[in-house]
């Protein structure tokens, strides 16, 4: 297998194409990129921006320039020495007409080929939720109505532009009077006749009867775990591997399938052992994934966590909790917030998976225990709360039953819910507890088999939907923990643990990945490295707060249920402008400002709606969300100068300590255990939101300049902000990646200590084996030093500050590659002799 030494993902569509990636080779090649790390390539829905919404597993998308442009990039990076790595999407496929197959199940039902391709409930008609209100109101308000497909020649049922395939049954014979037909009721009992029932996205949550890919309708299940749908999906997938034109593969949501262990084995099986796989799975605290999965490890979300320890100050994190309390007007118990939504989401949003889970049970519930039946009321308390308090995306139970370490889990979560306070009756946790392990009648384990795998595939999405995409949009403390991957949940931030992390990953996922942004993330790299150090100056950040509330009073409106914004969510507008700040900005420019405004007012509509508390998806506020988005567009107004430069001044020392935090975030991904993935453009500096922000192409013009013009330069003002340096940094340390794989792969990992005045402000470790050795020292926690105008400090604010060598280090002679020098050092590395150019250091024994 050959190990990417480092991946650069680029997001295709959106004006990306093949032959636009190609002509980008020489750039990634000059930068050190070894493999072009590709988002889904096959065809999908008209106009998707992402490509998770495929409609055709085994076509490579014309939209993007089809096979014929593929074939061109292949040959283009192979011609580079590059390798490729696709993104693959085993889980869902679009619930879409323009997927054949799906089209193909709407129209024949339960008769189709594919009708076992999708996760479909068969015990009553495929719903589609795709109406503006129920089949009766639209059709009683004429919106429905019948029509010729003009792709097809045969009669549909039209609604608005969709055209439903009638199943041949029904107008069999009679297609001409079945057009001709526009009685009402005529129209309601052909509808009756087909093997779909169209209705509300509103009843979607209760009613739906497929398996759907988180909330999105749009997106269906793929029962992979059948061997012939695998062969069906992946035929194009291994034909470009076998044919050397794909080195490796992301798995997207490997916990949304099945049986990922089956499905993982199998897909080594038909790839064979050279062909680098790894999947997108989030890790919960302290989880890793099961060590018996052929894979070489994750998309590396949990570094993102794991860097943070660096780069917060724990020691006055509480301070910044204590004031966001007083914001909110009461302290949080972020357990609590995030139990309360789990229950909105079981309740809820996820009401129907819930009760198919409980249907399951109760059937053999009928059969288990039938002298002493279970109340169905006590199961569905019990299911609840098992949901609910379930600290992980899922357990990986077979038909076998769970294994060891899955039980491990699951007697964990269960000793918390009996002794939590709101425990279920203790005999319905039990009797769920022997369904999950398989401790039950032969004549229902089958019907068990289906619930464990039921529940695991549930407890995923839930986890997801209340952390990731309600509770980080309802809590907002520090921004820069309502991360994917992270928790924004009281915790001790240390080097310790973050050393700790990078041993465990260098022992068990030496080949993952090693992400600071991608395509899913909350916010770019570089606004997350400068939110970070809110915690290095609570208090400050409080005044500021609190002075632009009163500078902007005027903006907020007051409503019926509240003013708008109200207290926390202002307190979240000034923290998400602080990070999508440009490092450079200029509020006189105003046409900067007004690009600013329109970003900034997209992201503000998607939070407000995310955190489902005054408005959401299914049912929006206008009023409220028109409120705080003006307040929003009000901050940056031509008008709202006093503020403007305000927040300009104050933001000053943030931007500059976040350009270091920036920087070191990047030595460290780099240098630190697992493969470096840089996200497109983040070689430079990125301030993105949340998508579809955070999917912008990035200027590949400048950064290709930029890299062309030199290799290291001289760490100036203006190389710190533009984001120059961090490109050259990552070309520098990502050539002697290349150079010494070896040592980055399989090195030891040795946390180096660091004593003197300024011993807390660095990070220092080293990457030893029997050839190389290569120290690595960056800073951290440095916001006190930059009320200045620039993020420059001398060497000499790292007098009496140095950085202890164990034996095997000491008495060497080292060549900092990044300025050129070469030292000899005994016991120790005095930091104002290696900060002299750089304020890090990158040295390499000779």
């Amino acid at each position: 297998m050959k190990v990417p030494t480092a991946t650069y993902r680029i997001q295709f569509r959106n004006g990306m194409t093949f032959d636009r990636a190609a002509a980008l080779v020489p750039y990634l090649k000059r930068l050190g990129i070894s493999h072009l790390y590709a988002s889904p390539i096959f065809t999908a829905t008209t106009g998707s921006t992402h490509g998770y919404d495929v409609t055709d597993a085994n076509e490579i998308d014309p939209a993007i320039g089809g096979r014929a442009g593929f074939e061109r990039m292949v040959r283009a990076l192979k011609a580079g020495g590059l390798g490729l790595i696709l993104d693959i999407v085993p889980n869902h496929m679009a619930a879409s007409l323009e997927n054949p197959w799906w089209r193909d199940v709407v129209e024949n039902g339960e008769n189709s080929r594919y009708a076992r391709h999708f996760d479909i409930d068969w015990s009553r008609r495929l719903t589609l939720p795709f109406l503006g209100d129920t089949f009766e109101k639209v059709l009683e308000a004429g919106e429905i109505s019948i029509r010729l497909d003009p792709k097809t020649g045969r009669p549909a049922l039209a609604y608005y532009e969709t055209l439903y395939p009638l199943t041949p049954s029904s107008y069999a014979g009679c297609g001409t009077a079945v057009l001709a037909t526009t009685d009402k009721a005529a129209i309601a009992r052909l509808h009756d006749q087909q093997p779909y029932r169209l209705m509300s996205w509103r009843d979607m949550p209760r009613e739906l009867s497929y398996r759907r890919f988180f909330e999105i309708a749009g997106l269906v299940g793929v029962r992979v775990e059948d061997g012939s749908v695998f062969d069906d999906t992946h035929h194009l997938i291994l034909e470009l591997v076998h044919g050397g034109m794909v080195d490796g593969l992301r798995i997207d949501h490997v916990d949304g399938l099945a049986d990922p262990k089956g499905y993982l084995e199998r897909l080594r099986h038909e790839t064979g052992p050279d062909c680098y796989i790894i999947v997108e799975k989030i890790l919960g605290e302290g989880e890793h994934i099961p060590a018996d999965w052929p894979v070489s490890g994750t998309t590396g979300y949990e570094f993102i966590a794991a860097v943070s320890n660096v780069l917060i100050d724990a020691g006055k994190l509480d301070t910044l909790r204590e004031t966001y309390h007083q914001v909110v007007g009461h302290p949080v118990n972020m357990e609590a917030e995030l139990r309360a939504a789990k229950l909105m989401m079981v309740d809820n949003n996820f009401a129907g998976e819930v009760a198919t889970l409980l249907k399951l049970a109760m059937q053999i519930q009928q059969v288990e225990d039938r002298e002493s039946a279970l109340a169905e009321a006590s199961v569905r308390s019990a299911l609840r709360e098992l949901l609910v308090a379930f600290p992980i995306y899922r357990t990986y139970g077979t038909r076998e039953g769970l294994p060891t370490e899955d039980r491990r889990v699951l007697g964990k979560v269960l000793d918390t819910v009996r002794n939590g306070p709101n425990a279920p009756p203790l005999h319905a946790l039990a009797f769920l507890e022997r369904i999950l392990i398989g401790d039950v009648e032969q004549s229902v384990a089958g019907r068990a088999s289906v619930f464990r795998t039921r529940f695991q595939q549930l407890t995923g999405p839930l986890m997801a939907k209340s952390m990731e995409d309600t509770l980080f949009y309802r809590h907002h403390m520090l921004l820069a923990l309502n991360e994917v991957g992270g928790e924004p949940l009281p915790r001790a931030s240390s080097l310790g643990r973050f050393h700790g992390a990078m041993e465990t990953k260098l022992e068990r996922e030496p080949d993952a990945l090693s992400g600071t942004s991608t395509h899913d993330t909350k916010r770019g790299e570089d606004a997350r490295a400068r939110l970070y150090t809110l915690s290095e100056a609570p208090e400050l950040w409080a005044e500021a707060a609190a002075r632009w509330h009163e500078m902007n009073r005027a903006l907020i409106s007051a409503l019926d249920d509240g003013p708008a914004p109200e207290p926390p969510v202002e307190w979240m507008l000034y923290q998400a402008l602080a990070g999508v700040w440009p490092a450079t900005f200029d509020p006189g420019n105003l046409e900067d400002l007004k690009a600013l405004e329109e970003r900034f007012a997209a992201y503000v509509g998607k939070a407000l709606r995310e955190a489902k508390l005054r408005t959401n998806w299914g049912d929006s506020n206008e009023a409220y969300e028109k409120a705080v988005i003006g307040y929003a567009r009000g901050l940056l107004s031509p008008g709202n100068q006093t503020f403007l430069a305000d927040f300009s001044d104050t933001l000053r020392p943030f931007i500059h300590a976040g350009l270091v935090n920036s920087l070191t975030q990047t030595i460290i991904k780099l240098t630190a255990p697992g493969v470096p993935d840089i996200y497109q453009g983040c070689e430079g500096l990125d301030f993105s939101l949340v998508d579809p922000d955070n999917r912008r192409e990035p200027d590949f013009e400048t950064l290709q300049t930029w890299l062309s013009e030199s290799e290291m330069r001289p760490s100036t003002n203006e190389e710190w902000q533009s984001g120059r340096l961090k490109q050259h940094v990552t070309a520098v340390f990502l050539r002697l990646r290349q150079e010494a794989p070896t040592l980055f792969r399989k090195g030891e990992y040795l946390p180096l200590e660091a004593v003197g005045k300024r011993a807390d402000n660095i990070v220092a470790f080293a990457r030893a084996d029997a050839e190389d050795a290569l120290i690595v020292i960056a800073p951290r926690l440095v916001f006190s030093a930059f009320h200045t105008a620039s993020p420059q400090f001398g060497a000499d604010r790292w007098a009496e500050t140095e950085v202890s060598l164990p034996e095997k280090l000491a008495h060497r002679r080292y060549r900092d590659i990044c300025a050129g020098k070469t030292m000899h050092f005994g016991e120790q590395v005095a930091l104002s002799r290696v900060f002299a150019d750089y304020p890090f250091a990158l040295l390499l024994a000779e």
